[in-house]
């Protein structure tokens, strides 16, 4: 918030600094906390363009703001008799305790463990250039496997697929060959461009925000984060040939996966964590169970869930359809309803497109229980559920109203937002 709130955070040891609220004010923010709501008074957190008007916020304020922050960061600098901000980091040595503050907790507050600085004195007690972390990015698989196997395929963009054995040690596999097809063809490529078969377990943040071309089929399992900013890429998860296990029964990947997913398709033959498609804006996924809180604050796009979800399920859901079987019929005790309804598929078009989304994960993943509940599918139709929010199927409504009055795609979403922010 100040110039001493840096310097402090700088001897305790940080090296970068955030700030949110305060640069938030001096755009004109009141703090009035309903920024949810689509209410704000001063038009900083809306689309009503009637609020949006009261906006009075300019880039100068912030940098002026920032500027007052600076000078005050420069007069404790000179009072502690500091050049640069480098070297103020890590040096717990110019902080001291204040014997004065009153209080029982206060005084049995013990500091010493962050206080303590075994580098007291030296000259470079704090950030050193010569030790920046070295990530060692050369020797992950993007770079010694696939930039160099596939480089003549990036180049011309031909279709290629290749093998390879991954470990869970190998981090964001997929993210830095994706940048490479980003910055070459936008996402100009057709779908399977570029396949990678991979066997093993998956690193954390396997596939993280690869586009359109790119395919990653993973046989084995996936850490935490599996899919992370999903950019139009294709996921596919699978145990191997031969298990003994039910894939439907146990868990394939980790927490958090499609966290944050635009685009793009994930098929998962097994369970998830916890927190599946948490942000998910525009991406398709079917997965045969999840753990608590799924669907959190998704925004758009479709999930398919085979099997059961933990609590929570569909928390500040703002958008997106997501189709879950409720073989128990208890899905409603799991359900966050704040936000969201839960019916039956009614209209051929949501189950026309349930099952396509099931046609095409049993035809990569091959599942057991895709297959089951294909064979026997009127059967299986009247366990479906569709989970909606309220306020994405008034506007998809509105939508289809005004194209019907025979306006263009992007003219009916504009007029159905006009019309529902009236309401």
């Amino acid at each position: 918030m100040t110039g001493r709130d840096v310097v402090i955070a700088a001897l305790l040891g940080a090296e970068e600094f955030g700030f949110a609220t305060a640069p938030l004010v001096t755009m004109g923010c009141v703090m009035m906390r309903v920024c949810n709501l689509d209410t704000c008074p001063v038009g900083v957190a809306t689309q009503n363009p009637e609020l949006r008007k009261r906006f009075k916020g300019k880039p100068e304020y912030v940098i002026n703001f920032m500027r007052f922050v600076a000078q005050e960061l420069r007069e404790y600098m000179a009072r502690l008799g500091v050049r640069t901000v480098d070297e103020l980091v890590g040096r717990t040595d110019l902080l001291v305790i204040n014997e004065k503050i009153e209080g029982r907790g206060a005084r049995l507050l013990d500091l010493s463990r962050i206080l303590h600085n075994p580098y007291s004195g030296e000259t470079l007690a704090g950030y050193n250039h010569k030790k920046i972390y070295d990530f060692h990015l050369e020797k992950t698989l993007d770079e010694t496997v696939l930039a160099r196997k596939l480089k003549g395929a990036l180049e011309s963009g031909q279709k290629r697929s290749i093998e390879l054995d991954v470990s869970n040690t190998d981090r964001a596999f997929g993210t830095s060959f994706g940048s490479e097809i980003t910055r070459r063809y936008k996402d100009t490529l057709k779908e399977d461009t570029f396949t990678i078969r991979c066997k093993g377990s998956g690193g954390q943040s396997f596939g993280a925000f690869i586009p359109r071309g790119l395919t990653l089929e993973l046989i084995g399992d996936s850490n935490d984060y599996f899919g992370k900013g999903l950019s139009g890429g294709k996921l596919i998860v699978y145990p191997p040939k031969g298990v003994k296990f039910k894939a439907a029964d146990n868990v394939i990947i980790g927490n958090v996966a499609l966290y944050g997913a635009t685009s793009g398709k994930a098929f998962i033959n097994g369970i998830a964590g916890e927190r599946f498609c948490v942000r998910n804006s525009g991406a398709t996924a079917v997965v045969e169970g999840v753990g608590d809180h799924g669907c959190e604050y998704m925004t758009g796009g479709r999930v398919v869930v085979l099997g059961t979800t933990g609590k929570n399920f569909a928390a500040g859901m703002s958008g997106g359809i997501a189709y879950v079987l409720d073989e128990g019929r208890d899905l409603y005790t799991r359900l966050n309803k704040e936000m969201v309804s839960l019916s039956n598929l009614t209209s051929k078009y949501d189950v026309l497109e349930l099952k396509e989304m099931i046609e095409e994960h049993v035809a990569y993943t091959n599942s057991e229980k895709g297959k089951e509940i294909l064979n026997h599918f009127g059967a299986y139709l009247p366990r479906f559920k569709k989970i909606m929010p309220h306020d994405y199927e008034r506007m998809m409504n509105a939508i289809v109203q005004m194209e019907e009055k025979g306006l263009s795609s992007e003219q009916a979403q504009i007029e159905a937002f006009y019309a529902n922010t009236r309401q």
